[in-house]
């Protein structure tokens, strides 16, 4: 089903994906594909497609908008239809990631037991720190379900609309309110 969803949204973004690559590739003077090593499922390397949203190691004008709506992650349906990716799923990290957090380790390799995905729980949280990500990342692969992947398809499909911000001030409002009225 993923590989299905994954081609006709291919076929959706085509156009506009075409007009945006060109756009790069005229106004950067570089490939509009950034290619990268990431680690899979049971940790094994692939080739993670994006669009490419830095030169010369700074974040560029499109490259700015792009990643407040997450549109530099649509090439990764490509990874999808690979098979190498789920719609959600923990972050797929370089190995640098995984040396850098301290993630090498046996007690984390359950994270690495299911397809990484274009989106997650993690990416959601409002807070970006290595303990909540992997809690988030552990949580999921533990408690994945049908209706757990659509709340987090909908949250993401959020961020595109309002942009990644304001999606994670929302969920941290939501969080809030949750632990104020279970305090009372």
């Amino acid at each position: 089903m993923n590989k299905i969803i994954s081609f006709l949204l291919l076929i959706l973004c085509l156009p506009f994906l075409s007009i945006l690559g060109l756009a790069i590739l005229v106004l950067e003077q570089k490939s509009p594909l950034f290619i990268q090593n990431r680690i899979g499922k049971n940790k094994v390397i692939f080739k993670l497609i994006k669009i490419r949203t830095m030169k010369e190691n700074k974040v560029t004008f499109i490259g700015s908008i792009l990643r407040k709506t997450g549109i530099d992650e649509i090439p990764q349906l490509i990874n999808i239809l690979k098979g190498e990716m789920n719609f959600v799923g923990p972050r797929p990290l370089t190995q640098n990631d995984i040396e850098r957090l301290g993630w090498e380790f046996e007690f984390y390799f359950k994270r690495w037991s299911i397809n990484p995905g274009l989106t997650g729980l993690a990416q959601l949280s409002p807070i970006c720190h290595k303990k909540i990500s992997i809690f988030y990342d552990l949580y999921y692969v533990k408690n994945r379900t049908l209706n757990l992947d659509f709340t987090i398809l909908f949250m993401s499909f959020l961020v595109l609309i309002f942009g990644k911000q304001k999606v994670k001030n929302m969920i941290s409002k939501r969080q809030n309110k949750k632990k104020s009225f279970s305090k009372k």
